[in-house]
């Protein structure tokens, strides 16, 4: 039996996969306090509130079960490396050591099976070659690549880098399950109740939609699917891009397509003003829960207590965040493959 422990685990999207493809996780570790109700309610693993680099090897050793083959998952956040910080100087952002101390863990707990996953631009970075250097000085066999989301069945235009290291032998990731066949936005999402900006379904808390001031709304009604805000009047255009310098920022205020997949969920993805992140025929932006579907959560994942209330940005954050959940599924399915044949 695979057992995981899953550190920066979020609100739980790659333990959910995990979960999901027969892993039995042990445990999740963040710092983010606010993701302990949405760890603990769906993936019924207990959630340590923890700064990774306080956290010791002998502390996680103690969760799993003698005879079970360890999973280490250590999916750092991913703002240093991402291509949102280009030409921002991030050397000294307190996130760089992380993987370090992903390292330093591994080294400590000496797991069987190691996964990391985040942006393609993480293996441009001094720290991810250290990384995989040290995994391979000890003793690990790697598997790394960028993956297209889209060719394992999210409804989602998203780039990850994955590793999967074992002791056990050779390992790879399992073939690509929709490859020339993507989901898209409208077998995720269609079936939803209609809501209006402002609004929240009475069923589904988390089917909720930002407000529109007035400009917002005659934008959105001037934008098709696919569109830009190229194409509206010019008196609803925004300053800065009536500017020859806001042309390179086409997808903003953009509506997605019913027929494509939808672009990559960021933690803004509820703001029609921050991507390509308008509902493809109602006037608003997608819904939290439209976005966290588009993640590949089940509709009934909990982000908040019944009788709390929802809050865009914290929840937001929670759901780009998030490995998605059928990644962590793949990742899942993959080493469960390997275990049979070298376990």
């Amino acid at each position: 039996m695979i057992e995981a422990v899953d550190l920066f685990c979020g609100a739980g999207g790659l333990s959910a996969g995990l979960t999901r493809a027969g892993v039995r996780v042990r445990a999740g570790y963040d710092l983010e306090e606010a993701c302990r109700y949405a760890f603990e309610y769906n993936i019924g693993a207990s959630f340590v509130a923890a700064d990774v680099a306080r956290v010791s090897g002998s502390q996680l050793k103690q969760w799993y079960s003698k005879g079970s083959v360890k999973l280490l998952a250590g999916c750092a956040p991913c703002q240093p490396f991402s291509t949102y910080n280009q030409g921002r100087d991030t050397r000294d952002d307190r996130k760089w050591p992380l993987l370090y101390q992903f390292a330093r863990l591994i080294s400590e707990v000496r797991p069987e099976l190691v996964t990391m996953e985040n942006v393609p631009d993480v293996t441009r970075h001094e720290v991810y070659g250290d990384f995989v250097e040290e995994l391979k000085s000890a003793g690990y066999a790697i598997w790394a690549n960028p993956v297209a989301c889209i060719d394992y069945g999210l409804p989602q235009q998203r780039r990850r880098h994955v590793l999967l290291a074992s002791r056990l032998g050779p390992i790879e990731l399992i073939p690509p399950t929709h490859q020339g066949k993507p989901v898209t936005v409208a077998e995720a999402i269609a079936g939803l109740p209609r809501i209006e900006a402002g609004q929240a379904c009475p069923t589904d808390p988390l089917h909720r939609a930002a407000s529109l001031s007035e400009t917002n709304l005659a934008r959105i009604r001037h934008s098709r699917p696919g569109g830009s805000w190229k194409e509206w009047p010019e008196q609803l255009r925004a300053a800065c891009h009536r500017k020859s310098s806001g042309n390179t920022y086409p997808s903003v205020y953009g509506r997605m397509s019913w027929d494509e997949p939808a672009p990559t969920m960021t933690t803004l993805c509820y703001g029609f003003g921050n991507g390509r992140f308008g509902h493809p025929d109602q006037d608003r932006a997608i819904s939290l829960r439209e976005a966290a579907i588009l993640q590949s959560f089940p509709r009934n994942y909990r982000f908040a207590p019944p009788d709390s209330r929802i809050e865009f940005k914290p929840i937001g954050r929670m759901i780009g965040n998030a490995v998605p959940v059928r990644l962590g599924e793949v990742i899942g399915e993959s080493l469960k493959r390997h275990v049979r044949r070298y376990g």
